[in-house]
């Protein structure tokens, strides 16, 4: 993901671009750039390879003063980290832009403008959007009917903003898919990726909706809808302290952090999904070519990220048609193996330094795997640096030990890649509009579940005196149980360990009696009927059911079942909607228990040794 900064002023603005790249950073660091129109009405330009300090280091030496500018911080997606592809890009010396997003149908307006005579000078996509623009402009020498009129012909998920040095006096921006953000000052303006890069100059902002094209002056913000209408955007103020590290009003940081799962859910898909598609170039620049010949998955993890694995597998092989093998990276590392032809290497981790899935990302690449994806949460990371591709997630900072928003955007990039990879193999455009119309549909029911947080603290307090706790789910649904028993180990240092329901016959049932409470996970799949005898079955031995359940399920509750009904989900999107529940009960536990939540006995947040 990119970040993306402006502002129009009477003061110089290269300070304030420069301090918006800084903030924004976590979204790219490939390369930085700004363009600065001067005082002589021309469009000033530096641009770096590597993170913001290069191109402050640049500026340092050779100054790009000026009134209104535009800035970039760069994660690849059309063409390699290089000081050609790095932004703004320019269309002739007078007009330039910036762009967060995919442009999906680029090469077909790549190669009309070529027809037309227009020169590329990089291999992205924004700059097809640059020449488009500049194309319509030479017929009205008017800047906001020309960005207007090209978005007409877009195709994908952007943020755009653009300047002419013709039109000194305010620049033109417009989001369809990616966010954007305006930052209402006292005689100046600015617009930004995210409200945390502008926290230095204004506390006041409007967010842009779906389609938006607006008009950005020093004194004036004017905004028309995708159908043309003019329209106010309300302002809101920032309440919130702009360090992330902050518990804010929250006892503890991880139930900061799960309640942050509705807002982080989304900034993972958000530029990576349509109204109907995914975006598969936001995997990486050679995204297309690496998936289209992938017959098997390797995914390698430690702890939480493993479980995100699982989860994965079950997707992949069900949506892809693709064999899916998951391993602890701890094991992996220390035996031999049989490669298959074409199999793609894929390491989840939410430092990008965990010792053991660096040790086998490492070997991997020796060993002849086709590529090798990285899933992770910190760029710039060990893990990132050194893989293929790369899908980052969008949690941001998690102080709290046990993994709670790194491990639901995990989900989400998997589904995002699983998806990606199915189209290669079948999957029909019905379908994969179905899962992204599901998908859309996430972050509000992560929220209705957060709803049920004082019934679920209620439910909590069966757990205080025991020792022990099993927890059940079928299909996907288990992997999903084995991280609510991770929880609640973590935390609370209650002994819980989960199981495929149908294996209950199969050992555990011995160990189900009345101080044995049964946690399970019940959407209403293919798979509850068999599930609600699994119940049966525990109810007979005298244990104590606690179950999670689709309120369409039918699970009842009765003498020794305790249901808590959840919202109706998506038999895909299950697993990222299920996980809270669990969350949630763990985390009660653990403060009924009085342990310390944040920083468990014995644990560290990132494993970076062996």
């Amino acid at each position: 993901m990119c970040g993306i900064v402006g502002a129009v002023s009477e003061r110089d603005v290269q300070g304030i671009l420069l301090e918006g790249l800084r903030r924004l950073e976590y979204r790219g660091y490939d390369s930085a750039g700004m363009a600065v129109v001067g005082s002589e009405s021309q469009i000033q330009r530096a641009r770096e390879v590597g993170k913001v300090a290069a191109l402050a280091d640049a500026i340092e030496a050779n100054p790009v003063a000026g009134h209104m500018g535009i800035a970039h911080t760069r994660w690849a997606t059309h063409g390699e980290p290089s000081q050609q592809n790095a932004h703004p890009h320019m269309s002739g010396d007078r007009l330039a832009i910036v762009h967060n997003g995919i442009i999906e149908n680029y090469q077909e307006l790549r190669d009309e403008l070529k027809a037309e005579g227009y020169e590329f000078t990089s291999q992205t996509d924004t700059e097809v959007v640059a020449h488009l623009i500049n194309k319509h402009y030479q017929a009205d020498k008017n800047l906001y009917k020309a960005v207007k009129t090209a978005m007409t012909r877009l195709r994908g998920a952007y943020a755009l903003a653009v300047v002419h040095s013709d039109e000194p006096d305010h620049m033109v921006v417009s989001r369809e898919g990616s966010p954007l953000v305006v930052g209402v000052g006292i005689g100046e303006n600015f617009i930004a990726s995210d409200q945390l890069a502008l926290l230095p100059v204004t506390d006041r902002f409007m967010f842009l909706e779906e389609g938006d094209i607006a008009d950005i002056r020093k004194d004036k913000i004017a905004i028309e809808d995708r159908d043309g209408n003019a329209v106010e955007r309300s302002i809101t103020r920032f309440e919130h302290a702009s360090d992330s590290a902050d518990k804010g009003e929250y006892r503890h940081y991880m139930l900061k952090e799960i309640y942050e799962q509705p807002k982080v859910v989304k900034a993972t898909m958000t530029g990576r999904i349509t109204d109907s598609r995914v975006l598969e170039q936001a995997l990486g620049t050679d995204a297309a070519k690496l998936l289209e010949n992938v017959r098997h998955v390797q995914i390698i993890a430690c702890g939480t990220s493993y479980h995100a694995g699982m989860v994965a597998r079950y997707w992949i092989e069900e949506l892809a048609g693709v064999p899916c093998s998951v391993e602890v990276a701890s094991e992996f590392r220390y035996r031999k193996h049989v490669i298959q032809q074409d199999t793609l290497f894929l390491c989840i981790s939410q430092s990008g330094e965990t010792a053991d899935t660096l040790a086998a990302l490492r070997q991997a690449k020796k060993a002849g795997f086709r590529a090798a994806l990285a899933i992770c949460n910190v760029p710039g990371s060990s893990l990132v640096r050194e893989s293929d591709l790369v899908i980052m997630t969008q949690a941001g900072p998690e102080i709290g030990v046990a993994s709670t928003k790194a491990f639901t955007t995990q989900l989400v990039a998997l589904l995002l890649f699983s998806v990606a990879l199915a189209r290669h193999n079948g999957l029909s455009e019905e379908k994969e509009a179905e899962i992204v119309k599901a998908l859309h549909l996430v972050p509000g029911q992560v929220s209705d579940v957060l709803a049920l947080d004082g019934e679920i603290e209620n439910m909590s307090k069966a757990f205080m005196d025991k020792n022990h706790s099993l927890f059940l789910g079928r299909g996907s649904q288990y992997p999903v149980a084995m991280e609510g028993a991770l929880k609640l180990k973590e935390i609370s240092y209650i002994h819980a360990e989960a199981y495929p329901a149908g294996e209950l016959k199969h050992g555990p049932l011995a160990l189900v009696d009345s101080e044995m409470p049964v946690v399970t996970v019940a959407p209403n799949n293919d798979l509850v009927e068999k599930l609600k005898s699994n119940l049966e079955e525990v109810r007979a031995r005298g244990g104590e059911l606690f179950v999670f359940a689709d309120k369409a399920a039918g699970v009842k509750a009765e003498p020794g079942i305790h249901v808590m009904q959840l919202p109706s989900v998506h038999e895909i999107t299950a697993p990222i909607v299920y996980t809270v529940p669990l969350q949630l009960l763990s985390y009660h536990v653990a403060v009924l228990k009085g342990t310390d939540v944040d920083q468990p006995r014995n644990l560290a947040k990132s494993v970076t040794v062996e």
